[in-house]
């Protein structure tokens, strides 16, 4: 017998489990493995983690995605982990798709050009963003310390293999047209690639005054990055919310964000999303997630850092961090406005009898629960914690999961 077993001790259910198994996958996901009493019916799997997906390893780094491929239970998102070496591109391309991105470590620099022909550059760090609406042709190159990014994309079988290159498109052009267009000779463009580059090595470039070109359009209005720097947080009793909207961010016209920290033990209270599903992505951490889709459905899963996870639309949840350090995770959803309903500030709303009514509780005690949203909530309320100090990271390469301590 293991010190992990499918033994539920507060109703006596289950027995030990002689194998084989995964040890490990059951250690990570004990509400999965024990399930709550309150866990009802079949729901489909909310999770996945990037370790599981594909590494397309290329010269300059590699990339990886969960789509509805691997996530069927997602309709609206999909997403890639892309890492570049110091100086790398990601090569120039468009897509179909909105892109939002969120950069996991290191540093970047980011172009862009719109359909008025004005341009867009700029340098971002760990805990930054970008959105790139659909059509918009843009580029990716590492600074000095490399990067990983996360990218967020506006339909859920989007593919990282099927964006359109510069270089792939070239291939497939005649040369005769490609000299025609750049208004040049077919000798001078001899050595333009056979094939798509999609990631490849480059060297670190200098600054921006430098590397800039003059646009007789001038530049977007709109920036299409956001320093986080900027954004200050919604804080609340047991951790922090940055709301990432189009009211915030304007150039985000697609996908809007929120940003959690949870203290550990603590939990991001009871609510829901009534306009669009949440597609999660954890930074850090361990959480424990309970998702009720109506009619009795309920399930619980355990998520750590590195995870992908969704939640239905409409459907109640809440997530508990219950590691040992704090948790920081991103909800992201198609659509411009971030909105959420919380369970509590619902029932203050509502006649005191009524609610005493529907929940069989005193109006008395009805009285003194919650009155307001409160996003991140104490679990234990006896309990009294102050936030954790700032870890030291443990190379030069800066971190989100340091930026949002």
């Amino acid at each position: 017998m293991t010190d992990v077993e499918p033994i539920r001790n507060s109703d006596h259910s289950g027995w030990i489990d002689k194998g084989p198994r995964n040890i490990e996958r059951d250690r990570q996901n004990p509400d999965i493995l024990v399930p709550p009493t309150t866990d009802h019916g079949t729901l489909p799997n909310m999770r996945f983690n990037f370790s599981d997906a594909h590494q397309r390893l290329e010269e300059g780094g590699w990339t990886r995605e969960v789509t509805n491929r691997e996530l069927p239970a997602s309709h609206d998102l999909a997403g890639v982990d892309m890492c570049l070496k110091p100086g790398a591109y990601r090569e120039l391309h468009w897509h179909k798709e909105a892109e939002w991105a969120f950069m996991i470590a290191g540093n970047a620099r980011v172009t862009a050009l719109d359909e008025q022909g004005r341009s867009f550059i700029d340098d971002i760090q760990a805990g930054d963003l970008w959105d790139f609406e659909a059509g918009l042709p843009h580029s990716i190159q590492a600074l000095d310390q490399g990067c990983e990014f996360l990218l967020v994309f506006s339909e859920p079988d989007f593919s990282e293999n099927n964006t359109f290159l510069l270089t792939d498109w070239l291939a497939h052009t005649p040369k005769d047209v490609v000299a025609a267009n750049f208004k040049t000779t077919q000798d001078a463009l001899t050595s333009l690639p056979g094939k798509e580059k999609y990631i490849f090595s480059g060297d670190v470039p200098g600054s921006l005054e430098s590397v800039k070109r003059p646009n007789k359009n001038g530049d977007m209005p709109v920036p299409l990055t956001l320093h986080m720097a900027s954004v200050k947080p919604k804080q609340f009793e047991a951790g922090k919310v940055w709301i990432i909207d189009s009211t915030v961010f304007p150039a985000a016209q697609t996908i809007s964000a929120a940003i959690v920290e949870v203290q550990p033990g603590e939990m991001r209270e009871l609510h829901w999303h009534p306009k669009s599903e949440e597609w999660d992505y954890y930074v850090q951490g361990q959480a424990k997630v309970g998702v009720f889709n109506s009619a009795g459905l309920a399930r619980t899963y355990n998520f750590q850092a590195g995870d992908v996870g969704v939640i239905p639309l409409v459907a109640g949840h809440y997530i508990q961090n219950i590691g040992t350090e704090p948790l920081i995770f991103i909800e992201l959803f198609k659509n411009p406005v971030y909105s959420d309903i919380s369970l509590n500030k619902w029932l203050a709303t509502n006649p005191t009898q009524m609610v005493a009514d529907h929940l069989n509780l005193t109006p008395e005690t009805v009285a003194s629960l919650p009155q307001e949203e409160a996003a991140v909530i104490w679990y234990d309320q006896s309990k009294t914690t102050t936030p954790a100090e700032p870890s030291t990271p443990d190379d030069l390469t800066t971190h989100a999961r340091d930026i949002f301590k």
